[in-house]
């Protein structure tokens, strides 16, 4: 009897997950005794961080884009649906279009975060964002435009995608600025949810001298509740207000509905084990990447090595031998701290955050590593 392994998400984690187990289990699959399936509701693969450099004209959107099916295994069967509801006790999937269903035996959950721009009144219409790419080019269109006056960055909600992207923009702004005879004519400010600067305090620290070098004004605890696109002006649940010019805020995230409605967590998030990724209310089912209701920000990196640990889980148990593979909260990122320096931070479930510091050549690295990011949605890095 096939063993079907179902993969539903087809980003960093479900992509390179997949892969991972074609390799694993390539004698099974060829044998016919292992079956990969890989739903996705998008036939396009989003290498997300690309859209950062898009507003200051150092990329476009379709540099960060490729078709699915060139990224993932020949062995993997790709689907392309919408998965609306998982059955956890008759382990099937239910999709939106055409009505089909799914069987697994083994299920891994990789649907990501989504933007939830109405979930604060008023940011669809006044703030402009990052965080996908008709929103990057409209940005790179209003800052084509600014010529001065109070610009805003504000982390509306967390957790949201790619955690040091607030600091990263508020760091190229202030030099692309400076760059373009524009910083004096401009009040930067940077507000954040909590009472620091940063979910991580270690990167709080570090990164609260850059900004008072640079003469950033910061606002923490400022849980933003409303936007005023007509008064242009942001207000914060304790009633302090910031007015603005420019607004560019991260916008509030959720996890996806199906999670919800199939009982697995709250809010869109699966709850799992934390070091075996299994999510607690179904043995047979996993969850990666900003899916999984973990204590670590939801980053690229992370997605990529719980891929890593989850398809070796799962090798072992398709051959019958018990699972050793564990993953330890392993965390890396790049951290741009200008339009040529960057700073570079890792920790895991056990080490605290280090920050390296910025310099020319780590900034080098990132781009590098966007260019090759292509090998590590395939598996091979």
């Amino acid at each position: 009897m096939t063993n079907r392994i179902v993969v539903v998400g087809g980003g960093t984690g479900g992509t390179v997950v997949s892969n991972r187990l074609a390799e694993e289990l390539a004698s099974e699959i060829d044998d016919g005794d292992v079956e990969v399936t890989l739903v996705s509701d998008d036939t396009k693969h989003v290498y997300k961080p690309v859209f950062l450099y898009v507003p200051f004209g150092l990329a476009e959107p379709d540099d960060g884009v490729r078709d699915l099916r060139e990224l993932v295994d020949e062995r993997v069967n790709l689907v392309t649906n919408r998965v609306r509801r998982v059955d956890t006790d008759e382990t099937r999937l239910y999709c939106q279009d055409g009505d089909e269903v799914i069987e697994y035996d083994t299920l891994v959950l990789a649907t990501g975060a989504k933007l939830d721009p109405d979930a604060v009144p008023g940011f669809r219409q006044g703030a402009h964002h990052f965080y996908s790419a008709d929103g990057a080019e409209r940005l790179r269109d209003a800052l084509a435009e600014f010529e001065g006056g109070r610009l805003v960055l504000s982390v509306v909600g967390t957790p949201h995608m790619c955690p040091a992207a607030p600091l990263e923009f508020t760091f190229i702004v202030d030099d692309w600025l400076r760059s373009r005879g524009l910083r004096e004519d401009t009040d930067l400010v940077y507000t954040y949810p909590m009472e620091r600067s940063h979910g991580k305090p270690e990167v709080a620290e570090w990164a609260d001298p850059i900004l008072a070098d640079r003469g950033v004004r910061v606002e923490t605890d400022f849980v933003v509740d409303a936007v005023d696109p007509d008064e242009r002006v942001v207000s914060a649940e304790s009633g302090a207000e910031v007015d603005y010019d420019l607004l560019v805020g991260i916008p509030p995230h959720r996890g996806d509905e199906l999670i919800t409605d199939s009982g697995l967590g709250d809010a869109g998030w699966v709850d799992v084990d934390q070091r075996t990724l299994r999510a607690t209310a179904a043995e047979d089912v996993y969850a990666i990447g900003d899916t999984a209701a973990l204590p670590i920000p939801k980053a690229g990196s992370a997605a990529h090595f719980q891929a890593f640990a989850v398809a070796e889980r799962i090798a072992a148990e398709v051959r019958g031998r018990t699972p050793t593979k564990r993953y330890d909260g392993k965390t890396v990122c790049f951290v741009e701290t200008g339009l040529d320096e960057a700073s570079f931070v890792s920790f895991d479930y056990e080490t605290p955050a280090t920050m390296r510091q910025p310099s020319k050549p780590i900034h080098w690295a990132k781009h590098a590593y966007n260019e090759s990011y292509w090998l590590t949605a395939r598996g091979m890095l």
